[in-house]
């Protein structure tokens, strides 16, 4: 072998394809550079300023191919990497590339069964349908490709080997009776589950070289498929596992780099300063060192360093720098949330005040049980009594909070101030809801605690916070609340606050996101600063 191939071939992170006990492999150099230039040839950029040109293959991308093509069993002839598993950031190239691997191994491939079964697989329809939609425009754009494909709505069939190429999401109806022998899985750190990964994954046994590639950013630390299957293939990567038949192709920067570094930068993005601009990792990093909420997306998605999902959230330095007086409110619009406690617990009201600067003004009103005040303040370390005589919170009579004198302070505050709305969550607020709404003529709108109902409030209040644009009065409850805020991301890297892993209460953050969410709803004021990073996910 050519020892420049050799070193190509050697030249994936920690990885040797050489390194194996095995002496029954070799390497078919003519199929592993027919696999690279028929994807030079036929995949092309279908969108843009590119749109028709071909994909120049990076050289990650091309050493991949070479290998997972390339080598065979001596004996059989059989393909030797039955399973891949490619861990890159966003933003290098993989959809374009992937829809060439599909176009290939469906119509070039020279181990390609009869019958052919080709998948693209993916927790959301969206997302399955983004490398077979790239693929299908290909075929519709090349005139030889188009000649031998039946192209369908969802399945680019060819009929003189009776194969099939179609997306498929773990949200399809049925997901049994496959016969695979092409896979590849996209983006599995967002499966919810790891049925959609099994089914597939034991529907190839009777195909003779069937092809499984996973392709990936990182999930969170937590239990999932996609941390299961990572930590086997960086096993395999280090010689820890044996298995002759998985690619790792893994590249990641370590929870001890230095994450603003351009050299940490190219260690995990291959293809930095092709795909993936210096100028734009310089953006995003910027962006991660003044949001907090976007360093650990910042760290997970573009340099695949494996983060918590719950983190704490908000800078204090930054949230004092905004405890300047409050405005003038009198007769100003405003917005409310209310986070409505159990009764043993405190019950917030947030109202804030927009201002045609695009500040906000908040005022707080809390409530807690005035006989459990004094076990509260032993328990959670905060003067719960002080604030009762400071006139920061409200005690109530008895043990327990009476909503019935929540709604008579909430009807007071109207007649100060002109509330527009107030936000709710109807988990445990319904009754005392409908009676503000329909008794006292209160606007009501419910405010479910979802990632789609939080996320763009949530990286709302971070913005002005991190901006200076919240006027919040050096409220010492609200304080207290927001140095015990954590937040916690979807995969697709929505956010909210994380009750269950805060250090201790955010009644108050929960209801000014509430109030925020409700104002820039109706204002049409875009502060979260996010627009064009991660795409929302429904996951309620």
């Amino acid at each position: 072998m050519n020892p420049e191939l050799k070193k190509a071939l050697q030249s994936l992170p920690g990885y040797d394809p050489f390194n194996t006990d095995k002496d029954c492999w070799y390497f078919d150099e003519k199929v592993a550079w027919h696999s690279v230039d028929f994807v030079q040839k036929y995949a092309t950029h279908v969108k843009g300023a590119l749109a028709r040109k071909p994909l120049e293959l990076s050289e990650f991308q091309i050493v991949t191919m070479l290998n997972l093509y390339g080598w065979r069993h001596k004996e059989t002839g059989r393909r030797r990497y039955r399973q891949a598993f490619i861990l890159v950031p966003r933003k290098n190239g993989k959809s374009t590339w992937l829809a060439g691997l599909c176009l290939y191994s469906q119509a070039a491939d020279p181990l390609r069964d009869l019958g052919g079964e080709l998948y693209c697989a993916a927790t959301e329809r969206e997302q399955a349908a983004l490398v077979f939609d790239q693929a299908k425009n290909m075929v519709l754009q090349n005139e030889e490709l188009n000649s031998l494909y039946k192209i369908y709505q969802r399945a680019l069939v060819i009929e003189d080997d009776a194969s099939s190429f179609k997306p498929i999401s773990a949200d399809a109806k049925s997901k049994h009776g496959f016969n695979s022998s092409f896979i590849c899985y996209d983006e599995i750190h967002s499966a919810k589950d790891r049925e959609l990964y099994d089914v597939l994954d034991t529907s190839t046994g009777s195909r003779e070289n069937p092809l499984f590639i996973v392709i990936t950013t990182s999930d969170y630390n937590r239990p999932s498929i996609c941390n299961e299957l990572q930590d086997r293939a960086e096993k395999v990567q280090q010689g820890i596992i044996k298995d002759d038949t998985l690619l790792p192709v893994i590249y990641k920067a370590e929870i001890s780099d230095d994450w603003t570094s351009p050299e940490v930068w190219a260690k995990a993005n291959p293809n930095l300063g092709t795909s993936v601009s210096l100028e734009y990792m310089q953006q995003k990093c910027k962006k991660a060192q003044d949001t907090p909420s976007f360093e650990n997306t910042f760290k997970r998605l573009h340099l695949n360093i494996k983060t918590e999902q719950a983190v704490r959230w908000i800078p204090m330095d930054k949230w004092d720098e905004n405890n300047g007086a409050l405005a003038d409110l009198t007769g100003r619009r405003c917005y409310a949330g209310l986070d409505l406690s159990t009764t043993t617990d405190i019950t917030a009201l947030a109202l804030i005040f927009p201002d045609d600067e695009g500040c906000y003004d908040v005022l707080m009103y809390f409530w807690c049980p005035s006989e459990t005040a004094y076990e509260k303040e032993k328990r959670d370390g905060v003067p719960y009594t002080q604030w009762i005589r400071d006139g920061f919170m409200e005690g109530t009579e008895g043990n327990v909070i009476d909503y019935d004198i929540i709604r008579k302070r909430i009807n007071e505050i109207t007649q100060y101030y002109p509330i527009e709305e107030i936000a709710y969550d109807p988990w445990n607020a319904t009754q005392l809801a409908n009676q503000l709404h329909e008794q006292d003529g209160i606007p009501m709108v419910q405010f479910r605690q979802g990632f789609v109902s939080m996320n763009e409030p949530s990286k709302a209040l971070e913005a002005l916070v991190v901006g200076g644009s919240l006027r919040h009065g050096d409220n010492p409850v609200l304080r207290w609340m927001a140095s015990n805020a954590s937040i916690k991301s979807d995969p697709a890297g929505n956010i909210k606050p994380a009750k269950d892993k805060s250090t201790g209460r955010i009644d108050g953050i929960v209801a000014l996101i509430m109030a925020i969410g409700r104002a820039t709803c109706n204002t049409g004021d875009s502060l979260s600063g996010y627009e064009d990073d991660i795409p929302i996910e429904i996951n309620i």
